[in-house]
Formats: C-alpha cells, sequence, structure tokens
C-alpha cells in the first residue's frame, strides 16, 4: 500500500514556500460577559436582603403566593384552572430590566381593562427572571395570588397571576 501511494505521488513537486498560506489558529471562545453580570447581579440582590420567612420554608422549585387575608382555597382554585386564562405576556429574550417594564404594563393594562387571571410567561432557563417575579408580584397591590401553571399550560416556565377584580 506504501509502495502504490510512493508511485502515484513520484512526479509531484512540493510547493514553493512563498506561495503557501499561513493558517491563523482558530478564535478563543466568545465570553458571556452579559451572562457573567447577571449571574453576578442576582447573586449580590439575594445575599443583600434578609431572607423572609417564606423564602426560608419554601423549599420547592414551585412559586405560589397568596395574599395575607385571601382565603387558601383562592390559590388551589388558580391551580385547578377555575378561571379562565384572559390575556399574557411572554418574557422570553428580556433583560430583567426589560421584564420589569414589561410586566409592570402588562398588570397595568390588565387591571384596566378588569382581567382576573392572566399568565406570565418566564422560561424554564436559568430561573433568573423566575426569581425576580418572585419577588415583583407581591408588591403589586392588584395581585392577589399566583402559582407555577399546571404541565398543559407550560408548567415550571409559567405563572398564573390572579388580579383583583375591576370596581
Amino acid at each position: 500500500m506504501q509502495a502504490e501511494f510512493k508511485k502515484a505521488v513520484a512526479d509531484v513537486t512540493p510547493l514553493k514556500r512563498h506561495k503557501r498560506v499561513a493558517l491563523k489558529p482558530p478564535a478563543p471562545p466568545p465570553v458571556p460577559h452579559q451572562h457573567r453580570r447577571d449571574e453576578a447581579a442576582a447573586l449580590a440582590e439575594s445575599l443583600a436582603g434578609p431572607l423572609s420567612v417564606d423564602d426560608a420554608l419554601e423549599t420547592g422549585e414551585e412559586l405560589s403566593y397568596l395574599r395575607e387575608g385571601m382565603a387558601g382555597e383562592t390559590l388551589r382554585k388558580l391551580r385547578r384552572g377555575h378561571w379562565s386564562i384572559q390575556d399574557g405576556v411572554d418574557l422570553h429574550g428580556l433583560t430583567r430590566h426589560q421584564a420589569s417594564a414589561a410586566v409592570a404594563e402588562f398588570l397595568e393594562q390588565c387591571l384596566a381593562r378588569g382581567l382576573r387571571c392572566v399568565r406570565i410567561v418566564h422560561g424554564k432557563g436559568l430561573g433568573i427572571l423566575k426569581a425576580k417575579l418572585r419577588k415583583w408580584l407581591p408588591q403589586r397591590e392588584e395581585v392577589l395570588a399566583y402559582c407555577q401553571a399546571p404541565a398543559n399550560e407550560g408548567g415550571g416556565g409559567v405563572l398564573l397571576v390572579l388580579l383583583k377584580a375591576k370596581r
């Protein structure tokens, strides 16, 4: 086999040095600067404030919230689809600042339209927006309760939110 190869390339002349192209080494992989900044900011924020009793007691990944004074049955009804989902917002691809503004605007519009049950899609990914929603939503007066959507509605990447009735 080696003899056949030598015979096949016997009349080949090597290229002259000046006609060769020098290959550049491959570029290094990109550095995810924004991803690192987001993770560092989320870590700093989580370490900055005191841990609430609810935060300390919650051991699962499922998000849920029930405003004080509301009946426990409200959260069960929300989980079971008692209220039909009337609108939704998708936060995929947004930074946490954009997401914060989008959620605030969306909830204000829903309240003005008299909607009661809405969907917020935060995605499963790294969970940064999920953690942010956990802090943002209870601060909003119009939010009475929220919970993770059932699997057929998006599961761990979606929250169902119950809003105050329009007066």
